[in-house]
C-alpha cells in the first residue's frame, strides 16, 4: 500500500462553509473486492480482479491468500474485455493450497470468516489471529459449520480466534444447519468454497431474521458468474437454503465496482450543505447494500439522479428525520445515524441489533458520543431513536471503527470543533479518506478545479 502523511491522533473535522459541489471518485468495493480474490484463489485457471480496493482490508485478504500458495500479481494493465476497465489489476493465479501457515485476519471480518473454509482445502495447518477485537466478534457457527461438513479446527473450545484449521486437502462437504443472525458472511463463508467440497454444500440458515441479505445475493451472483451452480429454492417453498453443487469455478475477468457503502459520507455532505455530489461509474444495477442510500437519503430530503456521468445527489440543506428497517443493510447505520442528529424532526432506526458484534458496538458507540457532542440518541432492543438536538464541539471517538470515523466527520460538517480521534482507521475500506474529504470541501474531489465549498474551522 502507498505510503500516507502521518494524521494526527485527534483530527479536525472539516466545517462546511457553503454548499459541497463537487465528483468524488469512490474506490472499489471492499466486499466485491475479497469475494473476488477468493473465487479466483479456487478457480482452476488464472483469472483477473480489475480495480480492486486496496484498503487494510483487501491486502489483508491477498496476503493471506498469498501465504497458502495463492500467486497474485499486481499490475497496470488495459481491459482484455474491452470494457474501458484499465487502471489497477491483480492477476490471481491458483495453486495447490498448503501450508504450515499463519494468517492475519486484522478486524476483517471477510478474511476472518471467508478463508477457514478455504483452509480446509489446504495440505497443511492455516493458523488464524488477528486484532484484540477480532477474538470477540462471531465465529463460532463457522466453526461448528465446518466441522459438521467434514474439518478439523483447533480452537480450544472457544468458538473464536485465535483458531488452526488442520487442513487435509480436501472437505467432504454436505448439507449444514447454521445460524448465522449474527452475521450474513455466515452464510457467504460456506457458499464461497463449496464448489470445491466433495459434496457440494446445502446450507439451511435455522436461526432468527437474516441481516444483510444483499450480500448473500452478492455472494449467489458472482458465484454463478464464475461458473458455479447455486441453487436458492426460495420459489418452492423454501427460505433460507442454498444448495451449491461441486464442479470447477473459472477464471473470470472481474471488474470492481465502486464501493457505494463509503459513497455514503460524500452524499450526506451533498444532503446536508445543500449541495451536489456526483459519484461516477454508479453501477444501474448492483447487489451493493449502499445502493439503498438513493431511497434513504431522498426520504431524508435529497433528491438524486442517475446520469451518464453516475449519480448526481442534491440536498436542500434540509434534512427531514426517518423512521427506517435496515436490517439488510446495517452498515449504512453509523452514516444514517449521523445526518439523522442533524435534521429537524425524529428518526428511529430499526433492525440492526446485530451492529452490537461489528468492529465495535455500534449501537453504544454512535449513542454516547452523538450524546457527547450535545446529541440525544437512545438505544432500543433493535436499533436507535435519534432526536436533533443543537450540539457542540469536542471529541469523537471511533472505536478503531472506519464508519464512526466517517460518521464523526459528517457530523462534522454542521458543528464547529469536532475532533475525529484515530481517523486513520478509515484506511480499513477507504484509503485516504481525509484528503478525500477535504478536496470535496474545495470542490476538487476529482482534481477538476472546480470551486465549491471552502474547508473551515480545523480543515
Amino acid at each position: 500500500m502507498t505510503e500516507t502523511p502521518a494524521l494526527p491522533a485527534l483530527w479536525p473535522a472539516p466545517l462546511a462553509d457553503g454548499t459541497v459541489h463537487a465528483t468524488v471518485t469512490v474506490p472499489g468495493s471492499k466486499s466485491v473486492t475479497n469475494r473476488a480474490l477468493v473465487l479466483a484463489a479456487l478457480a482452476a485457471e488464472p483469472g483477473w480482479v480489475r480495480r480492486p480496493l486496496r484498503s487494510r482490508d483487501s491486502q489483508l485478504m491477498a496476503d493471506a491468500l498469498r501465504a497458502m500458495g495463492v500467486g497474485i500479481e499486481e499490475t497496470v494493465s488495459s481491459s482484455s474485455a474491452g470494457d474501458g476497465a484499465g487502471g489497477e489489476a491483480w492477476r490471481v493465479i491458483p495453486a495447490a493450497l498448503h501450508g504450515p501457515t499463519t494468517v492475519d485476519v486484522g478486524n476483517a471480518g471477510t478474511v476472518m470468516r471467508f478463508l477457514p473454509p478455504v483452509a480446509t482445502l489446504a495440505d497443511g495447518d492455516i493458523r488464524f489471529d488477528g486484532d484484540p477485537r477480532s477474538y470477540e466478534r462471531p465465529l463460532g457457527q463457522v466453526i461448528s459449520a465446518l466441522r459438521t461438513l467434514g474439518a478439523r479446527i483447533d480452537d480450544d473450545g472457544r468458538g473464536a480466534l485465535p483458531m488452526t484449521v488442520l487442513g487435509g486437502g480436501a472437505l467432504e462437504g454436505g448439507t449444514v444447519e447454521i445460524d448465522a443472525s449474527n452475521s450474513s458472511q455466515f452464510v457467504s463463508a460456506l457458499l464461497l468454497s463449496a464448489p470445491r467440497f466433495n459434496q457440494g454444500v446445502e446450507v439451511r440458515h435455522v436461526g432468527g431474521n437474516l441481516p444483510s441479505m444483499p450480500h448473500i445475493r452478492m455472494t449467489v451472483e458472482m458465484l454463478r458468474a464464475a461458473g458455479a451452480q447455486v441453487d436458492t429454492p426460495e420459489a418452492g417453498g423454501e427460505k433460507d437454503v442454498w444448495r451449491v453443487t461441486p464442479g470447477a469455478l473459472l477464471g473470470r475477468d472481474m471488474v470492481v465496482e465502486p464501493d457505494l457503502s463509503n459513497a455514503q459520507p460524500f452524499l450526506a455532505a451533498a444532503l446536508i450543505t445543500g449541495g451536489t455530489v456526483t459519484v461516477p461509474d454508479w453501477p444501474r444495477r448492483t447487489t451493493q447494500p449502499g445502493d439503498a442510500l438513493r431511497r434513504i437519503f431522498t426520504e431524508m430530503g435529497g433528491s438524486c439522479e442517475l446520469t451518464d456521468a453516475g449519480l448526481v445527489f442534491t440536498g436542500t440543506g434540509k434534512i427531514h428525520g426517518i423512521d427506517v428497517d435496515l436490517s439488510e443493510v446495517g452498515e449504512l447505520t453509523p452514516g444514517i445515524a449521523a445526518v439523522a442528529a442533524l435534521a429537524d424532526s425524529e428518526s428511529v432506526l430499526r433492525g440492526v441489533a446485530h451492529l452490537r458484534l461489528h468492529e465495535t458496538d455500534r449501537l453504544a458507540a454512535l449513542t454516547k458520543e452523538i450524546n457527547g457532542l450535545g446529541g440525544d440518541v437512545t438505544e432500543t432492543a433493535d436499533g436507535l431513536r435519534i432526536r436533533p438536538r443543537r450540539m457542540h464541539g469536542g471529541v469523537f471517538h471511533t472505536y478503531d471503527d472506519h464508519r464512526m470515523a466517517t460518521a464523526g466527520a459528517v457530523i462534522g460538517l454542521a458543528v464547529e470543533g469536532v475532533q475525529i480521534e484515530n481517523v486513520a482507521t478509515t484506511a480499513k475500506t477507504l484509503p485516504d479518506f481525509p484528503k478525500m474529504w477535504t478536496d470535496m470541501l474545495a470542490g476538487d474531489a476529482d482534481g477538476s478545479g472546480v470551486p465549491g465549498a471552502s474547508a473551515g474551522a480545523g480543515a
